[in-house]
């Protein structure tokens, strides 16, 4: 695959996870942008197959605190307009809807461990959850909830939180559950929550569901890879079009009256 896929990290704890074991394994080149040790965003997307947001602790708006999150709001902005592939994950997600004039707030349900995730009917005619059941289990971590951006569409709800998952555009998807976490990555996370949660009941189901969910989000990942190479596809037809379209008005035709052998010149018979 042509291009790079741009993994942008929030902190240092919510890491890649299956990510890594995904895409590198499939050889595909993976650039990740650590923003909280302050490396910054691209300049330019010429060489950008598709960029992935992970999650992190802060709430959307907390600009002053953290700058950052100015940068990634212009940032999507320009991934949409470009029509490049975007996956945002957990404070992705919420980044997203708030690029597109979305509405990010305090969920009615704080949302700790495994909740089960519904496909509406668009998101089971959705390429990004082919393959997948209509419901299914999958891990979540966060107090805060997106609102679909107008012109937005649906893809996941769940009881407790409504909006799991939305799709912008041709390709840009924002979900509120978590796809890239490994079992270690749980029980690290875990490790601040002794006393607040049952982190014993989440660490068990973990261990249950192992196996499923990494199918599961195995299954999510290949699909936005095929989402990246559709939009591969398409991008190199029109970089050829463009380029043949800037040729051929160099290449400026004369019409037959125009040719100096055939040009009529006043007083000449």
């Amino acid at each position: 695959m042509e291009g790079k896929i741009v993994v942008i990290k929030h902190v240092e704890k919510e890491g890649l996870g299956l990510i890594e074991n995904i895409f590198k394994g499939d050889g595909l080149e993976l650039e990740t942008i650590e923003l909280s040790a302050g490396e910054e965003l691209p300049e330019s997307l010429e060489n950008v197959a598709a960029v992935i947001m992970l999650g992190g602790p802060m709430n959307v708006y907390e600009e002053d605190v953290y700058p950052f999150l100015k940068d990634e709001d212009r940032f999507i902005r320009k991934v949409i307009v470009e029509e490049i592939p975007f996956l945002g994950i957990c404070l992705g997600s919420q980044l997203l809807s708030k690029a597109c004039a979305g509405r990010v707030d305090k969920s009615p349900v704080k949302e700790v461990g495994w909740y089960t995730v519904e496909l509406t009917r668009d998101g089971q005619k959705d390429l990004l959850f082919q393959g997948l059941p209509k419901t299914f289990k999958a891990f979540q971590w966060h107090g805060d909830t997106f609102e679909i951006p107008e012109g937005g569409m649906l893809l996941a709800k769940a009881r407790g939180c409504k909006n799991q998952a939305f799709k912008i555009g041709n390709n840009a998807y924002g979900l509120q559950f978590h796809i890239e976490v490994t079992e270690g990555m749980v029980g690290e996370w875990l490790k601040d929550e002794e006393g607040k949660i049952d982190t014993g009941k989440i660490l068990s189901d973990t261990k249950k569901k192992k196996e499923s969910f990494e199918k599961q989000a195995c299954d999510i990942f290949l699909n936005f890879k095929r989402v990246i190479e559709s939009s591969l596809r398409i991008r190199k037809i029109m970089k050829l079009f463009v380029e043949d379209e800037k040729n051929s008005r160099k290449k400026k035709t004369l019409l037959w009256w125009n040719v100096k052998e055939h040009a009529f010149i006043p007083g000449k018979v």
